[in-house]
């Protein structure tokens, strides 16, 4: 991806603190904590909104993963894409993955998905409505295509 998908003047948010959480933007930093919280999560990640068609997670290694991750912070410093990681904020430890990116439909500005590792599923509805909330007053957007809104 090479365009920007937010104005030229816009700069992204970097940070969103909510209960339980905090999203920073995802980047290699956080490789190894990523790659341990949804490969433990796969089936439950498969069974959340936006994650249906079973393509993504599927195993792979480290490496793999942190070409996914370079790549994501590549997109997020090119706005062209915003990938958060969630943090356990009394532990650090990754506990689930936002991503903003365009959509191929003419409807829609962006998509947002999200998901938790399963250990922590009982925070999904508020990282659901605390984003939804966050990408209605700090984010340009108005047209967000949110699977679990369909």
């Amino acid at each position: 991806m090479s365009s920007s998908i937010v104005p030229a003047d816009f700069e992204p948010p970097r940070r969103l603190d909510m209960p339980g959480m905090l999203l920073v933007p995802l980047g290699p930093e956080h490789n190894e904590r990523d790659h341990a919280a949804w490969m433990s999560s796969i089936d439950h990640i498969r069974s959340t909104p936006g994650f249906p068609d079973g393509e993504w997670p599927r195993e792979m290694s480290l490496d793999r993963n942190l070409d996914d991750l370079v790549r994501h912070a590549s997109d997020f410093e090119a706005h062209s894409g915003f990938t958060f990681t969630v943090l356990d904020p009394t532990t650090d430890d990754v506990i689930g993955c936002v991503y903003i990116y365009p959509t191929v439909d003419d409807e829609h500005e962006v998509e947002l998905t999200a998901w938790v590792r399963a250990s922590h599923a009982h925070l999904d509805v508020a990282l659901h409505e605390g984003l939804v909330c966050w990408l209605a007053s700090a984010w340009p957007w108005q047209r967000i295509l949110d699977p679990r809104a369909v």
